[in-house]
């Protein structure tokens, strides 16, 4: 069910997506979800984290995505154009997200820390190609973040943010130009 909800995503969203067989053939997001759900599910379930890990790695082979398993993805996440994206384990991703090429969800500190150190997406979010998402961030409802920004800090809902460190340039429709 969750597959089908996926490709009417992809249809609703990209105006290249003609018909179904054409998502499910030759769209590497939707191939790196899938893939994902198995693997989350080897990871969460059955505690087979290095199985769970070696089927990511091989996924990321063929689909250019790397997805953690123990990633929390939401409903109809759609990676468009998903060569070099990556989403680090304590991810959390809400609904309907879009995230574009390139696009990095990454975490800070290394070795056996047991905190969240990587983003969340809340529902409806889109990371335009390039973007960076780096530590234990918020990026609110339905906010947009432009392509090649790095975030570092939260963002509001309802927000646009660009640049390096990113700041807001568009909260609730109104443009502004107001730092994180």
């Amino acid at each position: 069910m969750e597959n089908k909800s996926l490709i009417r995503k992809v249809l609703e969203t990209d105006p290249a997506a003609r018909y179904a067989l054409n998502v499910i053939v030759n769209y590497p997001g939707v191939h790196a979800m899938f893939f994902y759900r198995i693997n989350s599910f080897l990871w969460k379930r059955l505690h087979m984290k290095f199985l769970a890990r070696f089927l990511s790695q091989l996924a990321r082979l063929f689909t250019g995505i790397e997805i953690h398993p123990g990633a929390t993805i939401g409903k109809r996440l759609f990676i468009d154009h998903g060569m070099g994206v990556v989403i680090g384990e304590t991810t959390i991703i809400g609904d309907d997200c879009v995230l574009y090429q390139g696009v990095t969800l990454g975490g800070v500190g290394t070795g056996e820390h047991k905190v969240k150190r990587h983003p969340t997406l809340l529902n409806n979010v889109m990371v335009s190609a390039g973007a960076k998402i780096i530590g234990d961030v918020t990026i609110g409802n339905n906010s947009i973040v432009g392509a090649q920004t790095v975030v570092l800090a939260d963002v509001p809902d309802n927000c646009t943010v660009v640049g390096v460190p990113a700041f807001i340039v568009k909260e609730n429709g109104i443009r502004v130009n107001k730092e994180l």
